[in-house]
């Protein structure tokens, strides 16, 4: 976020500008998001259409928990995989840098982040759907 702040002073109160520290703001902001999902999944901290979830009983959340994550989210992950592990291959190929002149030369590194997430999210989701089925086996 300061990092954004310092860009838009720097342009719009000196009349600099850089390719270079925008895409590094652009490169953070996309690691911080594909990182931390699978972290914010287990917080709880994703967005939920919750008609009935807020008010239900635990064993009725884990199986909405388990179905969700056996039916939406692992399928998800596993069709992001399957796309992003070859588009950051052919990335890491020819070493892709960014299209700018002054651009980072990184582009295969937050390509990589791509398939990264799909991993821990897949992971994170797993965990979710086995502390949910304890719940509705009562182990928990």
């Amino acid at each position: 976020m300061l990092g954004q702040f310092a860009l838009v002073v720097a342009r719009y109160l000196f009349g600099f500008g850089s390719i270079w520290l925008s895409e590094a703001v652009i490169y953070a902001h996309a690691t911080l998001f594909m990182l931390a999902a699978a972290w914010t999944l287990r917080l709880g901290g994703h967005v939920r259409v919750d008609i009935f979830y807020a008010d239900a009983s635990p064993r009725a959340k884990a199986a909405v928990d388990y179905l969700g994550s056996l039916l939406l989210l692992l399928p998800f992950t596993f069709v992001v995989l399957v796309f992003a592990t070859p588009y950051a291959a052919r990335s890491w190929a020819v070493f892709e840098r960014s299209q700018e002149v002054g651009g980072l030369p990184l582009v295969f590194v937050l390509k990589t982040l791509i398939p990264l997430f799909a991993v821990l999210l897949a992971l994170q989701g797993m965990a979710q759907a086995i502390r949910a089925a304890q719940t509705l086996l009562g182990r928990r």
